[in-house]
């Protein structure tokens, strides 16, 4: 079925007839037009014709075609004569697709540039990269499609009015611009983890870690996030229990583990480190890598890691996540007063009334426990994570 023939194409080649196109004609919306048009005319086309031998070559001289009659359409076409005689020469060349140049790169860097707010790098990245529709998209952040596709093409305009180059970096930026990158994909993982265990979101963030990992092979950065993915994703199977509530990894079934992402993981990490050039990223998968310990996790080691992330990303979130690691080790009352500083800064945070709700019960603060655990059950998202935190106040009274 050419639709059917047309959908597995654009999953697999989508970002990479996009960057292509993005390339050629220099415009992200031209592109995306462009590309979009293309695979209209694959359906009419393939449909009579049947499927060409090369459809991805097919959907990229199609793309150029349709970018050159937009170009004419335009009433400044003249302004556009010398990309349309490019274009015209790239569109007649026959290309082979496996000679057409993998521009993704440059693609990535520009979805996720940190002139872009944090909510647009996500939502143009998942559009432009992982084949999501507008309405898929926008089903991420619970948004409308009209909202969604407003916000995407103000992305689109951005990049345009401001400048931004469809380029890779320079030595000089290269440190900050792929912590941007990578920190948009992790995000969309933690996106898809928040949803549900194994959600597609999670699939379309390692898709991503290891499409960087293709193309920017040997950055210890790019092996760290990996890794980081795939050690969390490793444990998805088993962490909500046959009652449906949260279980944190020293409680999971083991043997629902996937013990091949494991290893990979782990084997990644152990490449990224032997680099010796350590960022958060790394720190982040050392820090999963323990917690998935033969003999359970190594909570002081854990706090140490904690400690150290707090170098490269200050963040109350990160002196939380320190918090309870220093209670996990033995000292619950210095993780608990750890956390006054972080009330207001993380008062919308519902993990912080979770780990603050469980501090306080350690150290015998009973009442205040069991207010804090009322909010953070108020507050949670997770069916899963709720039904947990019930289970902890029910065992509280």
């Amino acid at each position: 079925m050419p639709n059917e023939e047309l959908s597995q194409v654009l999953r697999a080649d989508r970002g990479r007839l996009l960057a292509a196109l993005i390339a050629r004609t220099g415009d992200f919306q031209r592109a995306e037009d462009a590309l979009q048009e293309a695979a209209a005319s694959a359906l009419a086309h393939w449909g009579r014709s049947g499927v060409p031998d090369n459809p991805t070559a097919w959907l990229l001289r199609a793309g150029l075609r349709k970018a050159i009659d937009a170009f004419r359409r335009d009433r400044a076409a003249s302004r556009h004569q010398a990309a349309m005689e490019v274009l015209a020469m790239e569109e007649a060349a026959e290309p082979d697709p496996q000679m057409i140049a993998d521009e993704r790169l440059r693609l990535i860097f520009t979805c996720c540039h940190p002139a872009l707010e944090e909510k647009s790098r996500i939502a143009l990245t998942l559009r432009s990269l992982c084949d999501l529709s507008t309405g898929q998209v926008a089903a991420v952040f619970l948004d409308s499609d009209t909202t969604m596709g407003q916000r995407l093409s103000r992305a689109k305009a951005k990049i345009a009015g401001a400048g931004i180059p469809f380029a890779i970096p320079g030595p000089e930026d290269w440190p900050e611009r792929l912590n941007s990158v990578l920190t948009t994909v992790y995000l969309i993982y933690t996106a898809g983890y928040a949803q549900a265990p194994g959600a597609a979101l999670c699939d379309e963030a390692i898709f991503l870690a290891r499409l960087l990992h293709q193309l920017a092979p040997c950055q210890s950065e790019v092996e760290g996030c990996l890794a980081l993915l795939l050690l969390t994703q490793a444990r998805a199977a088993a962490r909500i229990s046959a009652s449906g509530a949260t279980q944190p990894p020293s409680r999971q079934d083991r043997s629902l583990w996937d013990h091949v992402a494991l290893a990979e993981g782990l084997a990644l990490l152990d490449q990224a480190v032997s680099r010796r050039a350590p960022g958060p990223f790394q720190i982040k998968a050392a820090i999963a890598a323990l917690h998935s310990a033969k003999d359970g996790p190594d909570w002081p080691q854990i706090a140490a890691l904690y400690q150290k992330l707090l170098d490269f990303e200050p963040t109350p979130v990160v002196r939380l996540n320190r918090a309870v690691a220093l209670a996990e080790a033995g000292h619950p009352a210095v993780a608990l007063e750890s956390l006054a500083d972080l009330a207001e800064p993380l008062a919308d945070y519902q993990p912080f009334h979770a780990a603050r709700a469980d501090l306080l019960a350690r150290t015998g603060e009973t009442a205040l426990a069991a207010k804090a655990y009322a909010r953070a059950i108020a507050m949670a998202v997770s069916p899963a994570d709720r039904a947990f935190l019930q289970a902890r106040l029910q065992a509280l009274r």
